[in-house]
């Protein structure tokens, strides 16, 4: 799955699930007092599961963290290793960029 999504999705993603785990500690918190053997039962399942949730945030998170230092150390490397070509590839961006903005 993390090969799919885009890092503004995983970015998006992570921000989704973080207002998830909230809302559901929030909802464990308000409902502690409910009595009952299937609320807490269901209580026991939710903290099992939120517990999981947050790990995998966790890990989710340090992929994305550091896919984005590879992908900065790997461009740094090639504007010190090929400057020019940096140069050439920046202006030609630029270029086409405003192109594009003038045509509107």
């Amino acid at each position: 799955m993390s090969e799919i999504l885009s890092p503004s999705s995983k970015d998006k993603l992570v921000s989704d699930l973080k207002v998830v785990i909230a809302d559901t500690e929030e909802l464990l918190r308000e409902t502690a007092g409910v009595a009952g053997e299937k609320a807490g039962q269901l209580r026991e399942r939710l903290i099992v599961r939120l517990r999981d949730a947050k790990n995998r945030l966790i890990d989710m998170e340090q992929a994305v963290v550091e896919k984005t230092k590879a992908a900065a150390r790997a461009t740094d490397d090639f504007v010190h290793d090929e400057p020019w070509k940096a140069v050439g590839i920046a202006a030609a961006l630029g270029l086409a960029l405003g192109v594009l903005i003038g045509r509107r």
